[in-house]
């Protein structure tokens, strides 16, 4: 089972901490809170950091010489409340020596359909969509 715990700190500024005792610091926008990630962007950060798991994985697996690897996420929310993802964007880069084109794809497919956890538990409500980009190195 997943656990997590979330702490108030004061005004509208919180500590989420996980399972193993890492922490991140969330805080409402505004002037006087703007200490911490957004909650509801701490979503798409889940979502990169979940996939961006993946594919390293499965792409070290085949063998692939990667140098350089980013994903950005990008989501479109519903303009009342709940504010609601509706649409969310994956840009993954990579750069590397010689990466096949086919073992990329298959390494985000897998990732998407297969392994992310985060992925499966937004893909009943919200369409995400991706494009990737690769980069050989010099």
């Amino acid at each position: 089972m997943a656990n997590a715990r979330v702490k108030w700190l004061e005004k509208l500024q919180f500590v989420g901490t996980d399972s193993t005792n890492h922490s991140v610091v969330m805080s409402s926008q505004d002037e006087q809170n703007g200490v911490g990630m957004k909650p509801s962007e701490l979503l798409l950060v889940a979502l990169g950091g979940c996939t961006a798991v993946d594919v390293v994985t499965i792409l070290n697996k085949k063998r692939q010489r990667l140098t350089s690897f980013e994903v950005e996420v990008s989501g479109t929310q519903t303009p009342e409340p709940p504010w609601t993802f509706t649409h969310i964007h994956l840009a993954f880069r990579f750069r590397g020596r010689d990466l096949r084109q086919k073992a990329v794809n298959d390494a985000v497919k897998l990732s998407k359909d297969k392994y992310c956890s985060v992925s499966a538990s937004l893909a009943p409500t919200t369409q995400v969509t991706h494009d990737i980009i690769i980069e050989e190195d010099e």
